[in-house]
C-alpha cells in the first residue's frame, strides 16, 4: 500500500467504519414477528455508501484517458 497519502488512509478508514456500521445495523434485529428476519434499510444504505467510498479511496473513480484521448488532446 505504498503511495497512499494521509487523506487516502482516512478515506479508507471511514469506508471501513461505514461498512462495519452497516453490517452491525443490518444484523441487528429490529422487528418482531414476521418482520424479525429482515435486515435494516439503513444498514444497506451504510454498506452501499461505504463500498462507494472505498472504491473512491483506492482510485477506482479517477479519470484515466485512453491512448486515443491522450493523442487527441496532444494535437
Amino acid at each position: 500500500m505504498s503511495g497512499l497519502t494521509t487523506s487516502d488512509i482516512l478515506k479508507i478508514a471511514a469506508a471501513l467504519a461505514l461498512i462495519v456500521a452497516g453490517i452491525w445495523q443490518y444484523r441487528r434485529r429490529s422487528g418482531t414477528g414476521e418482520n424479525a428476519s429482515y435486515g435494516s434499510q439503513s444498514g444497506v444504505l451504510l454498506l452501499v455508501v461505504g463500498i462507494i467510498l472505498m472504491i473512491y479511496a483506492v482510485g477506482g473513480l479517477e479519470y484515466r484517458p485512453s491512448p486515443a484521448e491522450q493523442e487527441a488532446l496532444s494535437q
